[in-house]
């Protein structure tokens, strides 16, 4: 390290989240953030992605963003468009360098599913003298399953993605196993589990609604979270408690499958009683979940779900109140049933709908358990604490204990 480099950085720099608004992703990279920023590291996230923002550079909460895209609206030339998309890399090679003059750059956590993306953040770490630890939230071969031509591409891309990086965060104990079945070195994985940042959740106002409801927050989606199961749910419920409404906060992952379910609550005749209340700014979700009655994620049984762990699972568990959710993945191996949650069997619309009615027959033992569930995040998703445990690997990394 060169004299005036005093100050220890991470770059967390992908192409599968937006900053500082946006999905799973981008919560999970606010709690890296925060984390690495409250342990004394200094953060710059670099959002990779060719988005169209109001602001392309900017600071939030003591976290520098930067859009290398930086683009505030489309250009009507094709040319041009083509262009400033490979200016991008320059302009990120440009920006990484001259915070890499100031800074001494423990890592660049990257987050991305392209190839041509970690070939990129590998010479960045080549020229910068830095890790590179790639995190990974969900199966790498979920989009890689059939047919075999298809499968073998998966595989290979993902073999050479882990020879192109320094470490791997993985979200859960199945990726852990993926990736040491592939040969790849214990000592290059540490399990991050899903991470939350529990202030959000305290003194957040006056109630958003008028009503009492069951809340999920997230995608609307059928194949990853089972909303359409979560429908089926309530409209098994709805007739016993016609005060209570559900809210679906969100917005689809794409326009088809959410127009499936806005049409499915309209086949069941639930139009009066289920709430879209679309996507809102990161700032104001914290009110939905924490003034809602029951907080509920029906996820069903896939490769999703067994490689991953919802991030708003963890953001639920920190409101404090009841949680119902399918025992799925390794969601078990952290909650127990009655204990922190009531946990139901997948894919079953019937069960899920039996322990939302009894967390609703027996709510001061929802609440019990809802404190309970709470507990969890001041220790095992916690950000700061999950944060500490990743410097102190990225630096066994970096000061050559795995060569």
């Amino acid at each position: 390290m060169s004299e005036g480099k005093t100050l220890e950085a991470i770059v967390i720099f992908g192409d599968t989240f937006t900053f500082p608004e946006g999905n799973a992703a981008t919560n999970r990279v606010h709690t890296f953030a925060r984390g690495f920023h409250e342990n004394g590291i200094e953060v710059f996230v670099v959002c990779f992605r060719n988005d169209y923002v109001e602001t392309v550079n900017g600071s939030i909460n003591g976290i520098h963003y930067y859009h290398p895209y930086n683009q505030t609206k489309r250009s009507s030339s094709i040319l041009i468009r083509r262009w400033v998309k490979l200016y991008k890399y320059f302009r990120t090679y440009r920006t990484i360098k001259t915070i890499n003059k100031d800074h001494r750059i423990l890592a660049i956590n990257l987050w991305t599913n392209r190839l041509l993306v970690q070939l990129f953040v590998y010479f960045l770490g080549l020229v910068n003298k830095t890790s590179v630890i790639h995190e990974h939230s969900e199966h790498p071969l979920r989009e890689f399953q059939k047919p075999a031509i298809k499968r073998i591409w998966g595989e290979t891309k993902s073999y050479l993605g882990t020879r192109l990086c320094d470490g791997i965060f993985c979200i859960s104990k199945y990726l852990i196993n993926f990736y040491r079945d592939r040969g790849v070195n214990d000592r290059k994985l540490l399990l991050v589990p899903s991470t939350v940042d529990t202030q959000r959740f305290v003194n957040t106002g006056r109630p958003p609604l008028p009503f009492e409801y069951i809340l999920y927050c997230g995608s609307l989606t059928i194949q990853k979270d089972g909303v359409d199961i979560l429908i089926d749910s309530f409209y098994r419920l709805s007739r016993e408690f016609p005060h209570i409404k559900l809210v679906l906060l969100g917005k689809g992952d794409s326009l088809t499958e959410e127009l499936m379910i806005k049409r499915k609550v309209e086949a069941l005749g639930l139009s009066d009683k289920v709430q879209f209340p679309g996507q809102i700014s990161r700032d104001e979700v914290p009110a939905y979940i924490c003034h809602a009655k029951i907080l509920a994620l029906a996820r069903p049984r896939s490769i999703i779900a067994d490689a991953g762990f919802p991030s708003k699972l963890t953001e639920y568990l920190s409101s404090g109140k009841p949680v119902v959710v399918t025992s799925v993945g390794e969601i078990p191996d952290y909650l127990i049933d009655n204990e922190h949650a009531f946990l139901s069997e997948p894919n079953n619309a019937e069960e899920f709908a039996d322990r939302l009615t009894y967390a609703l027959h027996n709510y001061e033992n929802a609440l019990s358990v809802g404190e309970r569930g709470k507990e969890l995040t001041s220790h095992v998703f916690n950000y700061k604490f999950q944060a500490s445990r990743m410097i102190d690997f990225i630096k066994r990394l970096s000061s050559k204990e795995l060569k």
